[in-house]
């Protein structure tokens, strides 16, 4: 019997692949500070959304949660892979001795096995893909609610998001807002992490 393929996926790199996967809107999004007006009247301002994302505590956190949930999950998945390929080099070393009936049933019992454990590496992809997407639901919740917010104190109109991906090809530094913006998602986080969470349960009173 031939070595059963066992391919094993990078899951803790995938967990933190996805702390840089965060989808603004396209167009544009209410918000900003440091403006410019354009000659229809526009207030405009951007932000620099690789550097919001890396200095943003939340997404720190986020990614260290994610690469220690990641490695526990590849560590899991490797030990099982050893396990099966253990059992593979025990019944290769000894199929010599077997019966043909013996043999069958193992690479059956083998071969159900491995697909067990592909249908298992399948669903740790799936529950990290889920994880991604609400993190990335949160992130963009996050910083788009408190553009809005920012952006309607600053009497702002227009916000652009600049990167190597977007449409923009040069900003003028005088309206990068980011750092604004992380000191105020920082701030706002930290007073979220103080608050207590409170309780969706009530107490039943004694009849």
């Amino acid at each position: 019997m031939k070595n059963l393929p066992i391919a094993l996926s990078g899951l803790s790199l995938v967990a933190v692949a996805i702390l840089y996967y965060l989808h603004f809107s396209a167009g544009t999004t209410k918000a900003t500070a440091a403006t410019t007006t354009t000659a229809t009247g526009l207030k405009i301002a951007y932000i620099n959304s690789d550097t919001v994302l890396k200095y943003y505590d939340y997404t720190k956190e986020i990614k260290e949660r994610f690469e220690a949930k990641g490695k526990k999950l590849d560590s899991d998945l490797q030990n099982r892979a050893k396990a099966l390929e253990s059992e593979i080099g025990a019944y290769q070393r000894n199929v010599s001795n077997m019966t043909i009936g013996q043999a069958k049933a193992i690479e059956e019992d083998l071969g159900k096995k491995q697909q067990n454990l592909a249908v298992y590496q399948r669903s740790l992809e799936q529950e990290l893909a889920i994880d991604q997407a609400k993190v990335n639901e949160e992130l963009y919740g996050n910083i788009t609610s408190f553009l809005k917010k920012y952006g309607e104190e600053n009497a702002l109109e227009v916000v652009l998001k600049f990167n190597r991906e977007s449409d923009v090809l040069f900003t003028s530094p005088a309206l990068d807002i980011s750092q604004d913006v992380i000191k105020g998602l920082n701030e706002a986080y930290k007073i979220k992490k103080a608050t207590p969470v409170k309780s969706d349960s009530t107490s039943t009173k004694k009849k």
